[in-house]
C-alpha cells in the first residue's frame, strides 16, 4: 500500500511539474498555419517583441519588424503558395547553459510555388523555436538554399 501511495504522490508531483510541451507545440502549429494562410496579424501576435531569427545561412539574422515585412513582401511579390507537408514537431527543454529554456523543433517537407511561372520547389526544412511566456523569442532555421535554386533552374559553375 505504501508503494501505491508513493506512486500516486510521485505521479501528482510529475504532472504538476510538467512543462508546456503541448502548449508550445500548439503555438508552433498556429505559427505554421499563419505562414501558410499568410495571416500577418497572427504572426505578429506569436512573435515576441525581442524575437531573433537565425539562418538559414551562417550569420543570417532578423528581428520581428523585418520578419513581418519580409513575409508580406515575399507573399505579395514572390510566393504564390507555401505548404508544409509531412510537418512534425517535437518539444524539448534545455535545462542549463546558454540556450536554456523550452524549445520546439519542426521538420517538414516544404513546398513553395512562386508567382509568374518562376517555378516550384520542394525542400526539407528544419526550424527550432525557443518559446517563452507563450511567445516565440528565437528561431534557428536550416534548409539547403542551393537545392532550392537548382530546382528553379539556376546552376553554379
Amino acid at each position: 500500500m505504501k508503494h501505491f501511495i508513493l506512486t500516486i504522490i510521485l505521479g501528482m508531483f510529475l504532472i504538476g511539474c510538467n512543462n508546456n510541451s503541448a502548449e508550445n507545440v500548439a503555438l508552433i502549429e498556429k505559427y505554421i498555419q499563419s505562414v501558410e494562410s499568410q495571416d500577418y496579424d497572427i504572426m505578429e501576435s506569436i512573435l515576441d517583441e525581442n524575437y531573433l531569427g537565425l539562418g538559414p545561412s551562417y550569420g543570417d539574422s532578423i528581428r520581428k519588424p523585418a520578419v513581418l515585412k519580409n513575409w508580406k513582401d515575399n507573399t505579395e511579390n514572390l510566393y504564390e503558395n507555401i505548404k508544409y507537408n509531412k510537418s512534425r514537431n517535437a518539444a524539448f527543454t534545455i535545462s542549463d547553459g546558454e540556450h536554456q529554456g523550452e524549445w520546439v523543433s519542426n521538420w517538414a517537407e516544404l513546398n513553395i510555388t512562386y508567382q509568374a511561372e518562376i517555378g516550384e520547389v520542394t525542400i526539407w526544412a528544419n526550424s527550432v523555436y525557443q518559446i517563452e511566456n507563450g511567445k516565440i523569442i528565437k528561431s534557428i532555421t536550416f534548409y539547403n538554399e542551393a537545392d532550392a535554386l537548382y530546382q528553379l533552374g539556376f546552376r553554379i559553375y
